[in-house]
C-alpha cells in the first residue's frame, strides 16, 4: 500500500473510533439508537461544532504523525555514504564536486557540509561556524514542524472540557421545571457531556507523546549529523592543525 493509502487508512479509522466511543451511552447499554449521529442531531449548534472539531483535530494528528514518520528518520535526513562520499572529495580538493554531490542529495546532513564547503575559500573556522550556524537552522526547521503535534495536544482537552461544561449548563438548565421526568434524560445529557473530555483525552495523550517522541529522534539527528560533518571534514581540520604546528615550528 502507498503512503497516501496509509494515511487515508488510519485517518478514517481516527475518525471513526471516537465517533464509536462517543456514541456508546453506558446508561443505556450501548442501545443502537444512540448513534453518534442521533447525539449531534441532539446537541445545539455550539456542541456539534465542539464534536466536529475535535473529529477533524483527530484526522489532522494521524495526517501529521503519519508524514513524520516517513520524513523524519534517519536515511531521509542522513543519507548512509553521503559523509564519507564528501570526505573523499574533499581530500581530493575537489570542493566543487563536492557541492555539487550536496546539492544532489537535498536532506539534514547535505545542508550542513554545503554551507561548510562554500565557506572553505575563506577559512576552515568559517566553515565550522557556518556548519553550526545551519544544524541550529535544520534543528530549527524540524522542531516548527512538528509544533502543531503539541498545538493539537494542548487544544484538544480543552476543547473537550469546554463541550463538557456547555453540555452541563444546558443539562441542568431545564431541571427546575420538572425534576421528577428529567431525571433520566438528564443523566444521558451528562454523560453525552463528560464524552466530550473523553474525546478530547483521546486526541490529546497520543498527540503529546508523538510530540516527545519526534522531539528527541530530532535531537538524536542533529548530533548525530553534527559527528558526521566533523568526520567529512576531518581531513581539512588535521591538515590545518598541521600547518599551524609547522608555523609555530619555524617561527
Amino acid at each position: 500500500m502507498s503512503r497516501l493509502g496509509w494515511l487515508f487508512l488510519v485517518s478514517g479509522y481516527q475518525m471513526v473510533f471516537p465517533a464509536v466511543m462517543v456514541a456508546q451511552d453506558p446508561l443505556s447499554g450501548g442501545s443502537p439508537a444512540n448513534s453518534f449521529f442521533d447525539m449531534l442531531r441532539g446537541s445545539d449548534f455550539i456542541g456539534m461544532g465542539i464534536v466536529i472539531t475535535l473529529l477533524f483535530l483527530s484526522v489532522v494528528l494521524v495526517a501529521f504523525v503519519l508524514e513524520h514518520i516517513f520524513t523524519i528518520r534517519h536515511k531521509s535526513l542522513i543519507p548512509p555514504e553521503l559523509s564519507e562520499t564528501i570526505r573523499r572529495l574533499l581530500m581530493q580538493g575537489q570542493l566543487a564536486d563536492a557541492e555539487t554531490c550536496c546539492r544532489q542529495q537535498p536532506c539534514f546532513l547535505s545542508s550542513v557540509l554545503q554551507s561548510g564547503i562554500s565557506e572553505l575559500k575563506r577559512s576552515y573556522g568559517a566553515a565550522e561556524k557556518a556548519m553550526e550556524d545551519s544544524t541550529l537552522e535544520q534543528t530549527s526547521r524540524l522542531m516548527r514542524k512538528i509544533e502543531y503535534l503539541a498545538v493539537i495536544g494542548n487544544i484538544a482537552p480543552m476543547l473537550g472540557l469546554l463541550g463538557t461544561v456547555w453540555g452541563m449548563l444546558l443539562a441542568f438548565g431545564d431541571v427546575p421545571q420538572d425534576v421528577a421526568s428529567r431525571t433520566q434524560s438528564l443523566a444521558r445529557d451528562i454523560s453525552v457531556a463528560l464524552w466530550t473530555t473523553v474525546l478530547g483525552l483521546l486526541i490529546a495523550i497520543p498527540a503529546l507523546t508523538s510530540f516527545a517522541i519526534f522531539r528527541n529522534r530530532i535531537a538524536h539527528f542533529a548530533a548525530e549529523c553534527t559527528l558526521q560533518a566533523e568526520h567529512a571534514f576531518s581531513p581539512l581540520k588535521r591538515a590545518r592543525n598541521s600547518n599551524l604546528s609547522k608555523r609555530q615550528a619555524s617561527s
